[in-house]
């Protein structure tokens, strides 16, 4: 525990880390649920919004995840990526949710506010007006490697599109981005 919660600190959490928690849920330990809360739960939130955008849903979507992982926890085999297993999750979950609700929600400016941290962030820069430049598709890849820190490769395997659509994507949106707030600057 003590090797858990001091990675809590870190910038980055290790897959090996998520994995154990997932190991001791798997054998019952639901007390392993709060360290594997704390290193993937902004990811977890930050890509059921970027599906659903509604911050409500993503919400629902965050807890629905965890409680599918309490219950699917002894299915996981360790292979060295634990998060690109709970984004399934979300995803699915996030999909499930998509196709009760029968529709799909304007994601408001709050809501994208939200998405990253204010410590992350200059406070001067207009990240949610940069944001809505982009296409949903491109979203969800800066969303994706950006806030969460996938690999493009992780990123195709999530949303079921080719390496090559991704990092076209990635390079479109960052262009977009960098244009934008160029953009801004001469204002």
């Amino acid at each position: 525990m003590l090797l858990i919660t001091s990675a809590l600190n870190t910038a980055e959490c290790e897959p090996a880390l998520i994995e154990a928690c997932l190991t001791r849920i798997a054998d019952g330990d639901i007390e392993a649920m709060g360290p594997l809360y704390e290193m993937t739960s902004s990811s977890i939130f930050a890509y059921a919004l970027s599906l659903l955008r509604n911050r409500t849903e993503a919400e629902d979507i965050l807890h629905d995840t965890y409680l599918a992982i309490n219950r699917a926890a002894a299915g996981y085999r360790p292979q060295g990526k634990p998060m690109a297993w709970i984004m399934t999750v979300v995803k699915n979950l996030s999909i499930s949710r998509l196709r009760v609700l029968n529709r799909t929600a304007r994601l408001e400016e709050e809501d994208w506010n939200s998405l990253l941290r204010v410590e992350d962030v200059p406070s001067n820069l207009p990240v949610a007006e940069a944001l809505k430049t982009l296409s949903e598709d491109e979203r969800q890849v800066v969303l994706l490697h950006a806030v969460s820190g996938f690999k493009h490769r992780e990123t195709a395997q999530l949303m079921g599109i080719p390496l090559g659509t991704v990092l076209s994507l990635h390079s479109r949106a960052m262009k977009k981005l960098k244009k934008h707030l160029q953009e801004g600057d001469e204002i």
